[in-house]
């Protein structure tokens, strides 16, 4: 599941250098890799990391590593990367900011690894199915290393601005997931037993293994009303000559 637009508003090409900051299970990580980009899963689940990892290494042993790419893992904070400034081409910031108190720490750093010139992509759930999901239920946020906060669109474009980043463009994605989140969280986030839960699940692994053209085309309809994530791309200004 790819929430940012690696085709049109987030070009990734072969030879760039890729930092996929709060890589989880390493989905962004996976796409920049296989477009020959040399990518850095960066997150603090050594876990997590341990899986893309095994991922990396699975990818290209199946021949997907195209000459010249690679994929490594780092484990660290966000708020403090062990990186140099203006080291990376692109920066990608997938469903992280919401869950960390110093969020602006983590903008600040995001500005300075990433090269002038460069482009960043933040995403972060969107405010309204957000607000649905924390009424329906405490678990789905009061948990640790859950979600902290629900953000205003203008308000996260306007800390990344403050952070020294140009905004270019802006969408929202994975419509289809939002019900189903509605869903868990009325019936319990726990309870994965549930026939409703169990049958949307269901469909939802069936949209991503098959990508049939009536789903695509109704999601993209519905992402401007109900996407669950609202997705920023952003520019590092070119340094003056």
């Amino acid at each position: 599941m790819i929430t940012m637009d690696f085709d049109s508003a987030f070009p990734v090409a072969p030879g760039m250098t890729v930092l996929d900051v709060g890589a989880g299970q390493g989905r962004h990580s996976f796409e920049a890799l296989r477009r020959g980009a040399v990518v850095t899963a960066f997150d603090m689940n050594e876990s997590d990391l341990a899986d893309v990892k095994t991922m990396f290494g699975a990818m290209e042993v199946e021949g997907e590593v195209p000459d010249g790419a690679s994929g490594t893992v780092m484990h660290g904070d966000a708020r403090q990367m062990p990186f140099a400034d203006n080291s990376f081409d692109r920066v990608v910031a997938s469903e992280i900011l919401e869950h960390i108190h110093e969020d602006e720490a983590v903008m600040a750093e995001i500005f300075r690894v990433v090269k002038p010139g460069g482009l960043v992509a933040v995403s972060v759930p969107r405010n309204w199915p957000e607000q649905v999901c924390w009424k329906f239920s405490d678990s789905y946020h009061e948990v640790e290393g859950g979600h902290i906060r629900i953000y205003r669109a203008s308000e996260l474009v306007g800390k990344l601005q403050r952070a020294g980043l140009a905004p270019y463009k802006q969408h929202h994605a994975h419509a289809l997931h939002s019900p189903y989140w509605w869903l868990k969280c009325a019936v319990g986030t726990e309870n994965n037993d549930n026939p409703a839960v169990k049958a949307y699940h269901k469909l939802l692994v069936w949209d991503m293994m098959r990508a049939p053209l009536v789903t695509r085309f109704a999601e993209n309809a519905l992402n401007p009303v109900a996407g669950k994530s609202f997705v920023v791309y952003l520019r590092k200004p070119a340094v003056a000559a």
